[in-house]
């Protein structure tokens, strides 16, 4: 499965579109996402932003061994993406680590 995070552009044809970061982990956890594509601001930052979503995974990378999904911003919040991309980065060195263990 494909999951689109954004709260405001179409979602792409083969994706399922989540609103909300919690959705996102909740698609994850249960074990069938092979790919997410993050926008970063959702509309309502009580309710988080893609970057949550980068936040947990490096998490569950790093401490539970998660395997992660491919993971792309697509995000237009400039700082935003450099933030989420230096994040991807750290999961895929996480990933990488575990991978040889």
């Amino acid at each position: 499965m494909r999951v689109y995070l954004d709260d405001e552009r179409p979602t792409p044809i083969g994706w399922v579109r989540a609103y909300w970061p919690q959705e996102v982990i909740a698609l994850i956890e249960a074990g069938e996402v092979t790919e997410v594509s993050l926008d970063h601001d959702l509309g309502d930052d009580e309710r988080g932003t893609g970057y949550d979503v980068i936040n947990w995974l490096e998490e569950a990378v790093a401490v539970r061994g998660l395997v992660p999904p491919k993971i792309v911003v697509h995000s237009a919040n400039s700082s935003a993406r450099v933030k989420m991309e230096s994040g991807i980065a750290s999961i895929i060195r996480f990933a990488r680590r575990n991978s040889t263990r």
